[in-house]
């Protein structure tokens, strides 16, 4: 009889183990919670006397240029990205390969010559449209510098580069000079993290994703290394290329892990600290450049003295100063093969973000013969063409309530002209005979026109709005294309 209860307790103390054992494995292979980040601060604001005051000066600006180049535009791929390891549709490469495409992607160095480059073109064409800043990629995340720098030979003035011995090889400078004699003001792109640089990317280790790939608290001399360099070349960019008004930073993941919130977690994924010491820069960078806008992307705080909305433009008005960058084609970079956005849609998107109050920042991808797209050349032309007759809509206006009101958005100037911009549905040629605007009221004695023409138009107050008619000649003959601006006088 003992036996068998031995054998019984010996079973059970088994079961027990193995349910324990079973149970323990489980849990291991439960993915630990997910840290909670806070929501993004409320905008700071600049509390340098000289910023705000460019700041001021920039937001009058509304519309700029922006441009991503480099070798990749070889291959007509998007900018860096195709060399970053991360499972992301702007990271996908034609070959299973990816350390042989990283060593053809980076010996593009070798065959990049745009001997077709003439900035005074570009800076002709975009002056037309009426741009008045210009943001250029001195160096994008792939690390291949569009500047002559001193602190590495992956540039296009390096020995390895054929256009190195092009009397303008230094496209950034050439690039700045030519805007800056057309009044545009001048914005330095630069990306914090360096895909090239072995202190970024160490070579010792794999490169899982966009993050730095190594712990930089137990390397600390090989981090400080790293942030000493990309000091130096903003120091480079803010002493030698005559005066900047815009240092524009991107690549937000590298940032102080205390300033992770919850609308950049899921691209901040990587456990180490990155932080570049951005107090430094500022001091630095203003120190050359006073009154300097800092825009240190998606990082709130003190460095962000505007934030940047990318591809999309807001719902509603923003509190902040802000500036939507979008694309003119589909990518940022070079494609031979790109669908340029109509003409239509580009002044369309500017009204709207005016209208909310931001910037428009409109990007162009030159070819790798240093040229642009005849379609880009084509869209400049012809929104400069609107621009001829409304951009007095446009320029140092201030959006007024109600905004939007159907096809009109409004603006308005600080002596009372308010503006309501008519935006023209797609293959609209003609102009309605009647059109009312609801929640603008004019003042009774206020004269209406028409941009463009000095007919007075006939108008009656319509409740909380007015309600105009549209002579028959202007009806047939609207003198722009795409949106009509109304002009008259707050009440």
């Amino acid at each position: 009889m003992k036996r068998p209860a031995l054998l019984i307790a010996l079973l059970l103390v088994l079961l027990g183990v193995t349910n324990y054992l079973t149970y323990e494995t489980a849990r291991s292979r439960v993915p630990p919670e997910a840290p909670v980040y806070p929501p993004p601060p409320p905008y700071e604001g600049p509390r340098d006397p000289l910023v705000r005051e460019k700041l001021a000066w920039w937001q009058d600006l509304k519309f700029g240029l922006m441009m991503h180049w480099g070798p990749y535009s070889q291959w007509g791929v998007v900018e860096s990205w195709s060399i970053c390891s991360e499972d992301e549709p702007w990271c996908r490469r034609p070959t299973n390969d990816y350390v042989q495409y990283v060593k053809d992607y980076e010996n593009l160095q070798t065959t990049f010559n745009p001997v077709a480059f003439d900035p005074d073109r570009w800076a002709e064409a975009a002056a037309y449209a009426g741009m008045r800043y210009v943001v250029f990629t001195t160096k994008h995340h792939d690390g291949f510098s569009m500047f002559d720098t001193r602190h590495t030979d992956y540039r296009i003035t390096g020995e390895e580069t054929p256009f190195s011995s092009h009397p303008r090889a230094n496209v950034t400078r050439e690039i700045f000079d030519a805007f800056r004699a057309r009044d545009f003001g001048i914005g330095v792109y630069f990306s914090k993290p360096d895909w090239h640089h072995d202190d970024y990317w160490a070579p010792d280790w794999a490169t899982p994703d966009r993050n730095v790939n190594y712990d930089t608290a137990k390397y600390p001399e090989r981090w400080q290394r790293f942030n000493d360099f990309t000091y130096n070349q903003l120091e480079e960019l803010m002493t030698g290329y005559g005066p900047v008004d815009i240092l524009w930073l991107d690549g937000g993941w590298v940032r102080p892990r205390s300033t992770i919130t919850s609308d950049v977690a899921a691209w901040c994924k990587s456990p180490y600290e990155q932080d570049v010491d951005m107090a430094r820069i500022a001091t630095m960078a203003r120190g050359h450049q006073p009154g300097l806008i800092i825009v240190d992307r998606t990082v709130a705080g003190p460095y962000e003295d505007y934030r940047t909305p990318e591809q999309h433009v807001p719902e509603e008005p923003l509190d902040f100063p802000w500036e939507t960058c979008m694309t003119m084609a589909s990518s940022w970079s070079y494609n031979p093969d790109d669908a340029y956005k109509p003409t239509r849609t580009l002044i369309h998107y500017l009204v709207d973000i005016v209208s909310k109050g931001g910037n428009y920042l409109l990007n162009i991808g030159p070819s790798p013969e240093g040229d642009y797209h005849p379609d880009a050349y084509r869209r400049l032309r012809e929104i400069g063409d609107w621009m001829q007759v409304n951009s007095e809509a446009i320029y140092g206006t201030n959006p007024i309530a109600p905004y939007q009101d159907g096809p009109f958005r409004f603006t308005a100037r600080e002596d009372g002209t308010v503006y309501g911009i008519f935006l023209a549905e797609e293959d609209q040629a003609t102009m309605p005979a009647e059109v009312a605007l609801h929640g603008i009221r004019l003042a009774p004695e206020s004269t209406l026109t028409l941009l463009g023409t000095d007919q007075p138009l006939s108008w009656e107050t319509d409740g909380p709005g007015v309600r105009i008619q549209i002579p028959d000649a202007l009806q047939r003959t609207p003198p722009a294309d795409h949106a009509w601006v109304f002009k008259g006088t707050l009440e």
